[in-house]
């Protein structure tokens, strides 16, 4: 959403009958967006780099702009969406909770929910807790197919 020219894209991938699905942090306005599916993703406290691994003015952003309800709510009340959550611990879930809450009444087979990780273990282990979560809640489970493929590789 912040790349130039991003709404004249979209808007000629309209023109030439593309499905345009848009993948965004929900922290920018749509601004009326030529989008059919908006996949917002918000970013959870876990999100936020550590000091130490980026200038602290970076880290201070973003925690100041990682979550945005009202901007999130811009994008579901307007787009088909569905709203994507990286998971680390069960902890998180509490706080997936109270996002999901401030954006409002969610359908649950809307809310899908990741496991964070770039190795396979990592990623099993956060499995079984996320789609026991997901079965309980109705929610959707997203793996990580890129990382089953090819590992944490640059460019998959």
């Amino acid at each position: 959403m912040i790349a130039r020219d991003i709404h004249f894209l979209a808007a000629r991938l309209r023109g030439l009958g593309k499905h345009i699905t848009i993948e965004t942090a929900g922290t920018v306005p749509p601004d009326g967006i030529a989008c059919d599916l908006a996949s917002v993703s918000p970013k959870p406290a876990h999100s936020t780099p550590t000091a130490g691994t980026l200038d602290p003015t970076w880290i201070a952003k973003h925690e100041s702009t990682r979550w945005r309800p009202d901007i999130v709510n811009q994008w579901v009340r307007n787009y088909p969406f569905q709203l994507k959550f990286v998971f680390r611990t069960e902890g998180d879930l509490t706080e997936i909770d109270e996002m999901i809450n401030a954006v409002g009444d969610i359908p649950p087979d809307k809310v899908l929910l990741m496991p964070e990780g770039t190795n396979q273990d990592v990623l099993r282990t956060r499995q079984r807790v996320l789609v026991e979560t997901c079965k309980r809640r109705g929610y959707r489970y997203c793996s990580r197919l890129h990382i089953d493929l090819f590992g944490n590789q640059r460019g998959t």
